[in-house]
C-alpha cells in the first residue's frame, strides 16, 4: 500500500475523530461513574497519538500547502503522548504518596497541573491547526464550514492558551477550553476529510 498524501490526509481525520470520540468518553464515564477505571481509554489514546504523530508528520514533508497545519497536528500528537504519559504512570503512585502523607499532597496537585497545562498545550495546536485547515476550507470548498471552524479554533485556542497561563479554573465551572477544544478536533477532522482532495493534486 502507498501511502500518499491524499490517503494519509484521510487516516489523520478518521483518528482525530476517533480522538475526539475518546474524549467524549472519557468525560462521560467521570460525571457518570467517577470510581470507574479508565485507564483502557487512556491506553488507547496513547497509542493513537503515537500513530497519528507519525501520518501526520509524513503528511507535513509530503504537504506543498498546508504545512503549517499538519506540523500543528504532528506536535499537538507528541505533545498528548506526553499528557497521556503522565497520567498513566504518574497519576496513582503521586496519589497513593499524598494519601499516605499529607505532606506530599502538593507534588501531586502539582503533576496533575503539569498534566493539564499539557493537555491545553495540545488542544492549542490542534486549534491552530483548525484555523488553517478551516481557511483551506472556506477558499477551496465550503464557506460556511470553512467558517465555523476557524471560528471555534479561535475560541478553543484563545480558551486553552488562558487555561495555560492562568490555571485550568480560569473559566470556573464551564468547560469552555475542553468543550471547544474537541469541538474544533471534529471540525478540523471534517475538513481534511473534504481538503484530501485538494492534497491528491499535491502528491
Amino acid at each position: 500500500m502507498e501511502f500518499t498524501l491524499k490517503r494519509n490526509v484521510q487516516i489523520i481525520a478518521a483518528m482525530l475523530i476517533a480522538a475526539a470520540l475518546l474524549q467524549v468518553a472519557y468525560t462521560a464515564l467521570y460525571i457518570t461513574q467517577p470510581e470507574m477505571d479508565r485507564l483502557f481509554l487512556w491506553s488507547l489514546e496513547a497509542v493513537l497519538f503515537t500513530v497519528l504523530a507519525a501520518f501526520a508528520g509524513s503528511a507535513l514533508v509530503q504537504s506543498k500547502r498546508y504545512t503549517l497545519g499538519f506540523a500543528a497536528i504532528t506536535m499537538s500528537a507528541v505533545v498528548n503522548i506526553v499528557q497521556v504519559g503522565v497520567g498513566l504512570t504518574m497519576f496513582a503512585p503521586f496519589r497513593d504518596v499524598a494519601m499516605a502523607n499529607e505532606a506530599f499532597a502538593p507534588a501531586a496537585g502539582a503533576v496533575v497541573a503539569f498534566s493539564f497545562m499539557v493537555y491545553n498545550a495540545a488542544k492549542v495546536l490542534l486549534a491552530l491547526a483548525a484555523i488553517v485547515f478551516g481557511m483551506g476550507k472556506m477558499n477551496y470548498g465550503s464557506k460556511a464550514l470553512g467558517g465555523l471552524t476557524v471560528l471555534v479554533g479561535v475560541i478553543a485556542f484563545v480558551a486553552n492558551a488562558l487555561s495555560m497561563a492562568l490555571g485550568r479554573g480560569f473559566s470556573g465551572d464551564l468547560p469552555i477550553a475542553g468543550g471547544s477544544g474537541v469541538i474544533a478536533t471534529v471540525l478540523l477532522a471534517l475538513c481534511l476529510s473534504s481538503t484530501a482532495k485538494v492534497a491528491a493534486k499535491e502528491g
